[in-house]
């Protein structure tokens, strides 16, 4: 009796620190992928099967602190790690063979659409729910027609400049939580992208400090939003964001190739299918395990 507790408790153990490990791997991806134009962290985070724990640790945070707390941090920590050692290399990547490296995401995005299509139901729905899929796909066509000057704020106008910045900020949040609308794209749209890389670089912090502040509330009002969505609403929630996921993506898709490209950019958006692919039902085999028990 004794020694079947004990086993019990160090599988107990066990399974933790697998989890906790797991954690810090999905970040490391989010965080290496997200600062790639163009790349979305939370297509990455729902591709990899961690989007809803994200966002339900960020909105019920005080209801479970101490669960939310551990998770948190070990992702932030994972998304931190990447961000140091992927971002520049991937970034690279991009430079030297952008065609290729953006095949491998579409077809990483196309590998996650049926995980996305299971948990949105689409079989129960049929043809009705492809309002959902348009509604989410017409959202990201609407930021690319906002004017590029919209933000551009003149830090000399006052009270008006740092509540403009704080609106670019929760704008910039709301990307930054939804799947499928890259960070760095959205500051792009917004005519933001050099100025805000600027001021990182030279810590100008009158200028970074409102946007971090919209950033914040941004976060935790979408994170809210979205998690009653999923809950009382998950097929269009779900339907809404594989049609974000799929304009983000018609927005970077570089045209067909040419030449020897063409073999590197079939190979490469296969590659980016199955291991995406492999990857989502892992975790579908994974969370079916979870509620068996």
């Amino acid at each position: 009796m004794e020694t079947g507790k004990r086993h019990g408790m160090e599988e107990c153990m066990q399974e933790k620190k697998d989890n906790g490990i797991s954690t810090i791997l999905k970040g490391l991806c989010v965080g290496g992928t997200m600062l790639v134009p163009g790349c979305s962290g939370g297509s990455m985070a729902m591709i990899l099967g961690v989007y809803d724990r994200l966002v339900s640790s960020v909105s019920s945070f005080m209801k479970h602190k101490k669960e939310s707390l551990c998770f948190l941090t070990l992702f932030s920590l994972g998304g931190g790690l990447g961000m140091l050692l992927f971002a520049r290399p991937m970034l690279s990547l991009m430079e030297r063979f952008e065609m290729p490296m953006l095949y491998f995401f579409i077809g990483a995005v196309a590998g996650s659409v049926p995980m996305i299509l299971k948990k949105a139901s689409w079989e129960k729905g049929g043809l009705g729910k492809l309002l959902f899929f348009l509604v989410g796909a017409a959202v990201v066509g609407l930021f690319a027609l906002l004017p590029a000057d919209t933000f551009q704020a003149d830090m000399s106008a006052g009270l008006t400049s740092y509540l403009l910045l704080i609106l670019a900020g929760v704008i910039a949040a709301i990307a930054l939580v939804l799947p499928g609308i890259s960070v760095s794209y959205m500051l792009l749209l917004m005519g933001m992208y050099d100025t805000v890389m600027k001021a990182i670089t030279q810590l100008h912090l009158p200028y970074l400090i409102p946007i971090g502040l919209g950033l914040a509330l941004g976060v935790v009002a979408t994170t809210k939003l979205l998690e009653g969505a999923m809950e009382k609403f998950p097929g269009p929630a779900y339907l809404c964001i594989l049609g974000f996921m799929a304009a983000s993506m018609a927005q970077v898709f570089p045209g067909l190739p040419t030449g020897n490209e063409w073999l590197v950019c079939l190979l490469m958006l296969a590659a980016g299918f199955f291991l995406i692919r492999f990857l989502a039902e892992g975790e579908i085999r994974k969370s079916l395990q979870t509620a068996s028990r």
